[in-house]
């Protein structure tokens, strides 16, 4: 996997346990493995941050932190992850999750219709709630899912890869120092 990427652009621990407006959580962010970049962490950060960014919520990036923690993920990714879903691709995003709801619970998709209106939003928060949350859910655990064991895979092939790599140049150097001797 690309460590050297995340590495360069991640922030460092230092730079996140150093700032003023983190300091309530003490010891918390001094956790190691937080920080760490490896096959479990990373997959980890994955699962946390795809599934976070796939659920309509106000503050995404703090519940992810606050799963990454708890999961021993790399909090950094985890939180960078939430991302995904951002003001230009939450409503595909969003739309598709109500669609799948929708579809689930075997219910007709509403034309997309809307009113800034407190009297709208009361009247359809049913319609289009239930659809929407039910959506989100069976979507953000595959993809997590799928996500999780996607770098598991990916990242298990490189080191085998890199292995095979070692073992025939080691094969060659050895070839050529017999020939030499």
């Amino acid at each position: 996997m690309p460590k050297k990427f995340m590495k360069r652009y991640l922030p460092s621990p230092e730079k996140v346990q150093a700032m003023q407006s983190l300091s309530f959580l003490g010891d918390i962010l001094h956790e190691p493995n937080l920080w760490h970049i490896n096959r479990h962490s990373v997959a980890r950060a994955f699962l946390v941050g795809i599934w976070f960014c796939f659920i309509p919520m106000p503050f995404q990036m703090l519940a992810a932190a606050f799963f990454a923690i708890w999961f021993n993920a790399n909090l950094p990714l985890s939180v960078v992850l939430v991302w995904i879903s951002n003001p230009v691709t939450m409503p595909p995003i969003f739309y598709f999750n109500y669609k799948v709801g929708a579809w689930v619970l075997s219910r007709p998709v509403l034309s997309f219709e809307f009113q800034l209106s407190w009297s709208w939003i009361s009247e359809r928060l049913m319609d289009i709630g239930i659809p929407l949350y039910l959506g989100s859910l069976i979507v953000a655990t595959v993809s997590a899912c799928v996500a999780y064991l996607v770098i598991q895979f990916l990242w298990r092939r490189k080191i085998r890869t890199d292995w095979q790599v070692r073992r025939i140049n080691r094969r060659k150097r050895r070839r050529a120092a017999d020939q030499t001797s």
